[in-house]
């Protein structure tokens, strides 16, 4: 048992340069696989027959069948992406808009300010001030 280990020497710096890079391809690979088939899925041109017999390529042999889809429709799968994500950034938009109560309440009070010039400038008295008031805020 008196035998040292050490374990620097039994892994070189290029074994593990060499590990990190199959490390990073096999990521890439596994993000590229997937994203073909969300582009697959997110593609409304393609029929349903289509979109099958690409999954089926895809999933059989994923190395020719991405590669191929690649070459095939990769030109269009960013164009697809660009309308995913802008409509995507629209509903969120939306529902900040919806959240923080509209444009409603600041054109009331920009109305309301408006007319209390209109009435401060004395071109309307306080009864149709009154009136229009009321039909701002309701």
């Amino acid at each position: 048992m008196n035998e040292n280990v050490y374990l620097a020497y039994d892994y070189p710096l290029l074994g593990a340069f060499w590990t990190v890079l199959w490390i990073v391809l096999w990521v890439s690979w596994f993000i590229l696989l997937f994203r073909v088939i969300a582009d697959i899925f997110r593609d409304d041109t393609l029929s349903g027959w289509a979109k099958t017999g690409w999954l089926i390529l895809t999933i059989v042999l994923p190395f020719l069948g991405v590669f191929v889809y690649i070459l095939a429709r990769g030109r269009s799968m960013g164009t697809r992406e660009r309308r995913h994500l802008q409509a995507q950034q629209e509903a969120f938009d939306q529902y900040i808009r919806e959240a923080a109560g509209g444009t409603d309440r600041r054109s009331q009070a920009d109305e309301l300010m408006k007319l209390s010039e209109i009435r401060a400038r004395g071109d309307i008295t306080d009864e149709e001030f009154r009136r229009a008031k009321e039909k701002i805020l309701h």
